[in-house]
């Protein structure tokens, strides 16, 4: 994963933002409501805010970068609020494109 690329830099926020997700739910939303420690929750919150709006942005330009489909581009996007949906998107939408396009790269004249 290069991260010097956009689809290196979405593959990397979507990572962080499905943990981010995980432990949201799994980890601060518990402790929340549990153990009565609501910090927790604002802490972590913002964090995958903050990483869920650079991956909904991320997402639009790799859309227009790349010419992807509307459809693909809204299926990250629904993928990305689903638990463990942005490691599935990882892995079945983005882990092959930068190999796909150096290739294309090498074969232009």
């Amino acid at each position: 994963m290069h991260v010097s690329t956009t689809i290196g830099r979405l593959r990397l926020t979507g990572i962080l933002e499905g943990l981010s997700l995980i432990i949201l739910l799994a980890i601060a939303m518990p402790l929340k409501y549990l153990a009565g420690r609501p910090e927790m929750v604002s802490i972590i919150g913002m964090g995958h805010g903050i990483l869920f709006v650079l991956y909904i942005f991320l997402t639009a330009k790799a859309k227009f970068q790349y010419h992807w489909s509307w459809r693909k581009m809204i299926l990250l996007w629904i993928a990305s609020v689903v638990p463990f949906g942005a490691f599935y998107a990882d892995y079945k939408a983005l882990r092959f494109v930068p190999n796909i396009l150096s290739q294309i790269i090498k074969s232009a004249p």
